[in-house]
């Protein structure tokens, strides 16, 4: 299998960050410091090399340092065939973001989704657990589109499709005129790329489900059972049917009231939601056991291993499952992985246990913040 790390990472005027340049092991890499030093921007920066975007915000400008005029990423991959690989991103104030791959710019930052495959693991992940169905949606579609380009064309241009039929719904209801006529082509577009996102949903989780229990029954120690049920008004009935049965509907809420963007994930727990009836330390096991099996799909399906980001994720896990958790990704089924902590001697000491490659760093940098 062919493996892929980062080498390389340097920051110019992201976030708290003034200048700074790493280097870093092939296996795990920790970044050890109080909380609000930088620790979970080094991972966001890491973030933005494969998804084109932070982790945490939508807004790029936020994360211009104070009284800088840009913020510059850039990051150098190795693969075990030898290539090698310069990833920037480039943001500055009043301009669009500009990302490059060996120094030539992309045309659309779509292309680059799933060329360096990576997988984070965050305090902010039990919001998919606590949110509404939006964050849901947009975390399986998130997974499926780095190894499916397709459906993320797909999904883009069914997004494009369902504001323009909104657009004309809204537009009806102000001028108290209705067109059934004019809605048929975003309609049409509607319930066929509908129907190609909802396949390869349903697809995707009959081979993901498995493999997120398999992750769960090792961090509780198989004391409890988990599911994932995917809700969809597609279920039932054709597509097109369902569909055009809601134009009533559609004219009276003056928006499109069904489709795949309304469907959503029920995140069970002994047959039971989690979100109710789970405690903080089984809700986080939940969306841990989620991670792993999505970086263990993606490693299926590319042919190599993506890079873990593990963010704060000993906090509210007691020492055994920390420790399970850490002997995990050491093993060979796991690559690069990078660690935040604010405990230094628990990371030492499971280190001192363990024959692995790893760096520590001690963050903040002397001279580079």
């Amino acid at each position: 299998m062919t493996e892929m790390y980062l080498q390389r990472l340097i920051l110019t005027g992201f976030k708290n960050y003034t200048q700074a340049e790493f280097s870093f092991s092939a296996k795990i890499n920790c970044f050890i410091g109080n909380n609000g030093v930088g620790k979970t921007n080094l991972l966001d920066a890491i973030h933005y090399l494969s998804f084109c975007k932070s982790y945490f915000t939508s807004l790029d400008l936020q994360n211009i340092r104070h009284g800088e005029e840009f913020f510059a990423i850039h990051g150098n991959y190795h693969r075990g065939d030898d290539t090698h690989d310069l990833v920037q991103c480039i943001q500055k104030k009043n301009q669009r973001k500009r990302f490059l791959i060996n120094k030539k710019e992309y045309e659309r930052l779509a292309d680059h989704i799933g060329n360096f495959p990576l997988v984070m693991i965050s305090p902010y992940d039990r919001d998919l657990i606590n949110e509404g169905s939006e964050l849901r949606r947009k975390y399986i579609d998130s997974v499926i589109s780095q190894f499916d380009k397709f459906y993320l064309d797909d999904l883009i241009q069914y997004n494009k499709a369902l504001v323009q039929r909104n657009a004309l719904l809204k537009s009806f209801g102000e001028q108290h005129y209705f067109d059934a006529v004019m809605l048929e082509p975003w309609d049409d577009q509607l319930i066929r790329l509908g129907e190609l996102v909802y396949t390869k949903r349903t697809l995707f989780l009959e081979q993901f489900i498995p493999l997120f229990q398999r992750y769960f029954r090792f961090l509780s120690n198989g004391s409890e059972t988990v599911d994932i049920r995917y809700v969809s008004q597609n279920a039932e009935n054709s597509y097109g049917d369902v569909f055009k049965a809601a134009i009533a509907r559609d004219r009276a809420a003056q928006h499109t009231t069904m489709g795949v963007h309304k469907d959503d994930l029920e995140l069970m727990l002994d047959g039971y939601p989690v979100k109710k009836f789970g405690s903080q330390g089984q809700q986080k096991s939940f969306v841990v056991a989620v991670k792993l099996a999505q970086f263990d799909y993606t490693r299926q399906v590319k042919g190599f291993k993506p890079i873990l980001l593990l963010d704060d994720v000993f906090d509210k896990l007691d020492d055994l499952r920390v420790s399970q958790l850490i002997k995990m990704v050491s093993e060979n089924s796991f690559g690069q992985v990078f660690i935040t902590d604010t405990n230094r001697e628990r990371i030492i000491s499971i280190f001192d246990s363990m024959d692995i490659e790893h760096e520590i760093f001690n963050i903040p940098l002397k001279n580079n913040e």
